[in-house]
Order: C-alpha cells, then structure tokens, then sequence
C-alpha cells in the first residue's frame, strides 16, 4: 500500500486514524445502499472500509427525497426531524386533462411516509455506519479493482493524501447508476436509451400547495413524456418540485420541461427557486447478476429501483442491510465465492424481486396509453374512496370497471 495512510474525513469523531492495509469489506459510496451495507457488515462484527468521491456526503441531491415509513420501521430507525422534516400520509394523482385522484391513508393503521433532507439523512447513515465499527473514507475516488489470483482482491485510487490501495475479502459496489465497480468487475450494467429518466428538481420557497401531508404527482406527455412531475413539501411554503422525462420521448431538456410546469401552476409560478438539481434514475427493473466471486452490487448500481416511480431509497437501504449481513458471514466462513455470495442475491430477490418485476409491468402498460387513454383511467378512479395508497387497490378498480384491461393489466394483481 502506497500514500494514502490516513482517513481525510473521519466520521466517527476520532480525529487521524493511521489505515489498515486490509479490510473484510470494503464498501464503494456512501448512499443509502453503501451506508447502509457498511453498517450491516460492521454490525454483524466485519472489518469495514466505507469509501465515497464526495467531500460532503448527500450532496448533491438526486432524488424528490421522500420515503416510507415502513423502512425505517424495518431497521429499527427512529425518524428525526432533522433529517424527516416533513410527514405525509396521502397522494393526488393529476391526469394530463386535470382529473385528480386522491388517496388518503387512515391516520392510525395506515401507511406514513416522509420527506426528507437528504444531505442530513445521507450523513446520519453514514455516522450510523462508523458508529457500528465502520472506518470512511470521504473525499477518495476509486478508480480501479485490485485483483489477485484472477478475483478481486480490493480496489485502489486517489485520496486528498494521494494514491491508496486497500486490500478485501468483499467489495460492495453501491457507486451509483453510473456503476464503474461493477463493469470493472464484468457485471453486464449497460442501460439503453428507455432504461434511464434524466430527472431536474427545483427547491422552491414561496409556493401554494393543498396541504403539507400531500404528495403530488402529475402525469402527461406534455408535461414529462415518459415520466411525471412531482410537488412534495417540505414546510409551511417550500417545497421540492421536480419531473423526470425518458430521453427517447423527450424533446427538449428536462429543466426546460421543469420551467414550463411550474409556469403553468398557479401555486408555483409565483415561488422563488433556492436550489436546482438533476440526475440520471434507473427504471429497468435490477440488472440480471448482482453478486461475483468477492463482489455485491447493492442499490441504484444493482438497479434496484421502483421502475414505475423512480423510488429507490428504500429498496437500497432493503439490499443493503442483505449485503453487509451476508458479506460479513461469508467472510468470517472463509468463503467470498459467488456461490457463497448468492445468498444475497436470492434474499433480495425475495424481499423485493416480485413488487419490482410488477412495478416494471406497470410503467410499460402506462407508457403505451396515450393522454386520453390515461384520463379514461382516471376518470373512473375520481371519486373513489381509498383507505391505503395502494397499486393493487387502483388496478382492481379500473380491471372492476373495464374488463377490457384485464388482459393488459394480467400478472399485477
């Protein structure tokens, strides 16, 4: 091992902290998947190295930052105003015509979510991390896998001390869409044209929506061809306002998409943007291999977003946690194999596999109706009383009202 010796940025508060040449694991991102994997593995009594490029983890933004609930009540996570500064607990779904569907959760059974601060949550998994026994790297870019023996070994790069080199038992890439870990390792992770949505998001202080505890979604191939636009507040008037277009049916770019949404809303024109973001989301349904010999791929490198929403925290934070148990496992068995690793693979795919295959279904059944078509649907969903925020619950409506659709909508109910 060659310059870099020490962690730049030490999360846990310890101050320098001189570098071991060897870890059980070594986490590639700091993201939800990463931080959460690395806190799983740690957990679980591995040797943990957790890298990440940025300097300020959570920045920037690449998300419309809402979550449920039902996640954090998974792992044990106690929402923090901080970071969940904004509770929510119903949906309107606006057709390209301006039919509007709501659906409101019971207050007491029903499902809660919240939307987030991603730049203080991001570092709160992180610091959750190394408090767990995890050491970070932040500020470190890897730029390539360490190989012995034809596997790999660890991963090397360059940190704000220089060139470093960190040897591994397992690696776990969680570095995003743009997954170089991955390809490196000879993961097919290639994406077309239709499998990715390029979204843009304002911060927008000054604005008028119904109510703080609804999330909005509008659909319409005027306003985002291939996706929606979303309006999620975060406070009495600011709010996160944001589209996502699939680039082969778009024909501008997205922030110009973006523009024009807000300047046709009443609620919006007249708001202030404070803060702008874009990024690139996966909504193919997870790549076909996530697991090699000594190698996971967990989160949006995995692909392992909701294809119909472009949601991915929690199915991160769900193949994380699978990661960090079953990495620290196979290592303390001496067995980092693919085979051995699988275990990953097939615990996710049973936790998640299903709703994700059904969500993709649906984002390809939605895509092929045009704006009429899709104000038919809404149009028999106006006026009907919903107790949960529910896929299924709309689909047996619309197959209820048109039988025709039953053989389009076949395998999501």
């Amino acid at each position: 091992m060659h310059g870099l010796r020490r962690v730049p940025e030490n999360l846990s508060g310890r101050g320098d902290k001189v570098m071991e040449d060897k870890y059980d694991v070594v986490v590639v991102g700091a993201g939800p998947a990463g931080s959460t994997a690395a806190y799983s593995a740690a957990k679980n009594g591995a040797r943990v190295l957790m890298v990440d490029r940025r300097r300020e983890l959570g920045v920037p933004v690449q998300c419309g930052e809402a979550i449920a609930e039902d996640i954090l009540n998974e792992l044990g996570i106690k929402p923090d105003r901080r970071w969940a500064v904004n509770r929510t607990n119903a949906v309107k779904i606006v057709s390209p015509s301006g039919i509007e569907i709501r659906i409101s959760e019971k207050k007491v059974t029903g499902k809660v979510g919240y939307v987030l601060n991603r730049k203080v949550f991001d570092k709160f998994l992180a610091v959750r991390a190394v408090k767990a026994g995890a050491e970070a790297m932040i500020g470190s870019y890897v730029n390539g896998l360490v190989f012995k023996n034809g596997r790999i070994g660890g991963i090397r790069g360059v940190g704000l001390d220089g060139k470093f080199e960190v040897a591994a038992d397992v690696v776990i890439a969680a570095d995003g869409v743009g997954s170089r870990v991955a390809r490196w390792a000879g993961l097919n992770t290639a994406l077309r044209f239709d499998d990715i949505e390029t979204c843009a998001q304002f911060q927008m202080v000054g604005v008028d929506f119904e109510s703080l505890s609804m999330l909005e979604f509008y659909l319409g191939s005027r306003i985002s061809p291939g996706g929606y636009a979303w309006v999620f507040p975060k406070g009495d008037d600011l709010a996160n306002v944001g589209l996502g277009v699939l680039g082969s049916r778009a024909e501008r770019r997205p922030i110009e998409y973006l523009r024009d949404f807000v300047s046709r809303m009443p609620g919006l024109s007249k708001g202030k943007i404070v803060e702008v973001n874009v990024g690139g989301v996966p909504v193919c349904g997870p790549i076909e291999e996530t697991v090699g010999d000594s190698l996971m791929v967990v989160g949006d490198a995995a692909r392992q977003v909701n294809p119909l929403t472009g949601g991915g925290i929690d199915s991160a934070m769900r193949a994380g946690t699978i990661a960090g148990e079953v990495a620290a496992k196979a290592v303390e068995e001496g067995d980092t194999s693919k085979e051995r690793l699988k275990e990953y693979e097939r615990r996710w795919k049973e936790a998640m596999g299903k709703r994700l295959t059904r969500y993709l279904k649906a984002k390809e059944i939605l895509l092929g109706l045009s704006d009429g078509e899709l104000d038919k649907l809404a149009e028999v969903l106006r006026g009907v009383k919903f107790d949960r925020i529910s896929l299924t619950d709309m689909l047996k409506v619309l197959v209820k009202a048109n039988p025709k659709l039953l053989w389009k909508l076949r395998g999501l109910l």
